[in-house]
């Protein structure tokens, strides 16, 4: 059950433990409790909402950098993500397999203070050998959720 109650909050974070237990075919405060169960051992994490930033004008960059270190005796690549996402810029830290060790999601407000990031901050880490920094140009889906889905057209067909 804990499975199902992750995937439809994963879905929604918005449900409510009333709306899983009616899905699941289960009681409200059982549904709740484990729920509050995975919160406090920390299988959930905390919630999110997605947002679509190009509908709001606000200016907002995501920059994906891929990192290559040198791991730390005794800690691998612990120590260096640990250095890195304590950055507020820094949205996420994936440890990646293939010619990079490292996957650095940062936003920003402008192109030129992601890559002050990574000149003066990320660069300079003792433990960072090289980066290369893509910038995300258009979103069209994420976590799921496909941005700017195209209106199905309800037009009845007439022919001749």
């Amino acid at each position: 059950m804990r499975e199902q109650i992750l995937e439809l909050l994963e879905r929604n974070s918005r449900m409510t433990p009333a709306e899983i237990a009616v899905l699941l075919g289960s009681g409200e405060e059982v549904i709740a409790s484990e729920i509050k169960k995975m919160e406090e051992e920390n299988v959930i994490c905390g919630y999110n909402t997605l947002i679509d930033w190009d509908k709001t004008g606000a200016d907002k960059i995501t920059a994906l950098i891929e990192v290559r270190v040198t791991p730390t005796r005794g800690q691998g690549f612990d120590k260096i993500a640990e250095r890195i996402y304590n950055y507020p810029e820094v949205q996420s830290v994936y440890l990646i397999s293939g010619g990079y060790d490292l996957l650095v999601i940062l936003e920003g407000k402008t192109l030129k203070e992601v890559s002050h990031f990574v000149s003066s901050k990320l660069s300079t880490l003792d433990s960072v050998i090289s980066t290369a920094t893509h910038f995300i140009l258009k979103k069209y889906k994420d976590d799921g959720i496909i941005f700017d889905k195209k209106k199905k057209d309800e037009r009845m067909l007439v022919e001749p």
